[in-house]
């Protein structure tokens, strides 16, 4: 029997500490970098190759990329894999941990997209699309609706599988969709989140529909971009929300 050196991982010190003992100050030396979280965002639908993670993250340079990959491997976070033949390309995926970031992805995602500034109709990758639907879904408007809806963007294709008020993706493949989206991720987006026609966009190159259209028309109602935060007026005073007094039976929340 041949034996197998083990070797004990130890995660290396982040560049820079907070001195923190709080989680939330560990997980920014973690993954607080620029460009970290959009990393490990691009892999949360499946592995990816370098190249692959440049054009989906095309203001990065290759050599921001390749620190932030060696770092969030140092970490934990991700890991280097080597594909069988006759590819035999090397990708990156998150480990079973970095998964579990998902939550936190989307959490900021719901956040964010209150923001005054926020412009959703700047550019977004298939999976920041992908992933925005798992966020926004409406899971009480989806509770009993079953569908198989696909999303062919020319290099990737996905199949949404919509059920029990949950959207879950198989990767590779649009086969058996009942109605399947084609195109460009900011034509799905135009769609689903600002209702644009779909005669619009398909005379645009942007997106086309195949199969079911009332079916991609419900599936579409599922979604919606939550309201702007208003700002508060000047002097106004705000108490904390850990610090309300909860909402008893006698008095209205």
């Amino acid at each position: 029997m041949k034996s197998e050196k083990i070797t004990t991982h130890r995660v290396p010190p982040p560049v820079k500490s907070y001195d923190d003992a709080c989680g939330t100050a560990h997980a920014l030396e973690l993954v607080g970098e620029r460009w970290a979280l959009l990393v490990m965002r691009e892999l949360m639908l499946g592995p990816k190759r370098f190249s692959d993670l440049r054009a989906d993250l095309p203001a990065i340079s290759a050599n921001v990329l390749t620190q932030r990959l060696e770092a969030l491997e140092a970490r934990g976070i991700l890991r280097r894999r080597r594909l069988a033949s006759p590819g035999a390309a090397q990708v990156y995926e998150l480990t079973e941990w970095g998964y579990e970031a998902e939550p936190i992805v989307q959490t900021m995602g719901r956040w964010a997209a209150r923001s005054p500034g926020h412009d959703p109709a700047a550019p977004i990758s298939a999976t920041s699309i992908l992933l925005s639907f798992r966020t926004m879904l409406d899971r009480e408007a989806a509770r009993d609706m079953e569908a198989r809806i696909g999303f062919d963007f020319g290099t990737d294709r996905f199949l949404g599988r919509l059920s029990a008020g949950d959207l879950t993706y198989e990767r590779g493949t649009v086969e058996h969709a009942e109605a399947t989206f084609s195109g460009k991720p900011a034509g799905i987006a135009a769609f689903v989140y600002g209702g644009a026609p779909p005669d619009a966009l398909a005379q645009s190159g942007l997106l086309t529909i195949a199969g079911d259209l009332s079916l991609a028309e419900r599936f579409a109602g599922l979604f919606r971009l939550p309201p702007k935060a208003e700002l508060p007026a000047p002097g106004a005073t705000i108490i904390p929300p850990a610090c309300r007094a909860p909402a008893s039976p006698d008095r209205p929340r």
